[in-house]
């Protein structure tokens, strides 16, 4: 069975700071969905809360609190920097007896990601295509145009019933997007003419998770807090 690993920051949740200074997880949209959608699939994570012991526990506690009854395996929570293929190999043998393939890491920053595979997991951008990765289904970018008198509230519905996330929304008739092929074929079905490019990891030109900037430029990932 495979086992997902989700980044937290910027990934499930974008991070805040309480009145008492402690931090606040906001799930993104479509995570609680996706995550739904994954019940009976071990699930566990793999982020950074700072370097301190109480950071730690902090950030625990924040983490039961914005997805109570998630992550409720101590043994797949990996609290740690993710600045080599460390942290990702530990998190593979955590699973007792999943093999390293059979492992996803689930998180925005492309340079993590590419840690991950290096310790032989498999990985996606987007909470929404964690469960293509475990089937090993590509994530491709794309341009999806809409045809006149088609508005973007139209596709955001279009996108959110099947495997497509907007990069970034680039005029009124143009998005950026990621999509996988059955995503793609969904939204051409809904009337949108999709152009796919290629794999998303397999170059830097985009994506950025939902709300962030992207461009058909190289673009580096902007620092966040609580990855």
């Amino acid at each position: 069975m495979p086992v997902i690993f989700f980044d937290i920051g910027a990934t499930l949740a974008d991070v805040h700071t309480g009145p008492d200074g402690s931090p606040v997880l906001r799930p993104l949209p479509r995570v609680m969905a996706v995550l739904d959608a994954l019940q009976g699939v071990p699930q566990g994570i793999i982020s950074n809360p700072g370097p301190s012991e109480d950071d730690v526990r902090r950030v625990a506690a924040a983490l039961h609190r914005a997805f109570p009854g998630r992550f409720t395996d101590d043994a797949l929570v990996h609290w740690g920097v993710k600045d080599s293929r460390g942290i990702f190999d530990r998190a593979v043998a955590s699973t007792g007896a999943a093999a390293a393939d059979d492992c996803v890491f689930v998180g925005e920053d492309a340079q993590e990601r590419a840690f991950a595979r290096e310790a032989g997991m498999r990985t996606a951008a987007h909470p929404v295509f964690a469960f293509a990765a475990t089937e090993n289904r590509a994530v491709l970018r794309a341009r999806v145009e809409l045809a006149a008198g088609r508005d973007l509230s139209e596709l955001a519905l279009a996108m959110n019933e099947t495997e497509a996330v907007v990069v970034q929304t680039v005029s009124e008739r143009l998005a950026l997007a990621m999509v996988t092929t059955a995503g793609a074929q969904a939204l051409e079905r809904a009337g949108f003419t999709v152009e796919p490019r290629g794999p998303v990891d397999a170059t830097d030109t985009f994506p950025a998770p939902d709300g962030r900037p992207a461009a058909e430029e190289p673009l580096a990932d902007a620092p966040r807090h609580g990855r």
